[in-house]
């Protein structure tokens, strides 16, 4: 996968070779307040595979340690750099310094199937049993 940085970018990198995900870094230190959130500018651009999406999915440890989260869709044919909302759902504010592992970007496969507007669905077993609807 061809990537390119801006001035200050880190490479992403796996820490195993068999790793999901490749961590993206922060490039510039941000204090997240708690409650709030904080938007990284990673400084990557990549040229995603053809028929995948790049996820961003949060780091287990800054979410575990420190009530980080982060979700994120890069599409196939976006180029530019990768931005990063991360959430702080923990009562302290927390400061991710440049250079840390910040989120993770985890590529899949995907599909895009043609839409078919129709008058009804077919009907299945669960039907439109929503939240709750299975028991305990």
């Amino acid at each position: 996968m061809k990537v390119t940085l801006d001035p200050g970018a880190y490479v992403p990198t796996r820490a195993h070779a068999a790793d999901a995900g490749l961590d993206l870094y922060a490039r510039d230190t941000v204090t997240i307040p708690a409650g709030g959130s904080g938007v990284f500018d990673t400084g990557v651009h990549v040229s995603l595979p053809e028929h995948t999406v790049g996820m961003l999915k949060s780091k287990s440890g800054l979410n575990v340690k420190k009530n980080l989260l982060c979700e994120g869709v890069i599409d196939e044919g976006y180029t530019g750099p990768i931005v990063a909302k991360v959430y702080n759902h923990g009562k302290e504010d927390v400061t991710i310094e440049a250079g840390m592992k910040l989120v993770q970007l985890v590529i899949l496969p995907v599909l895009t199937p043609a839409l078919e507007l129709v008058d009804s669905l077919d009907e299945t077993d669960r039907g439109a049993g929503g939240f709750g609807s299975t028991g305990k």
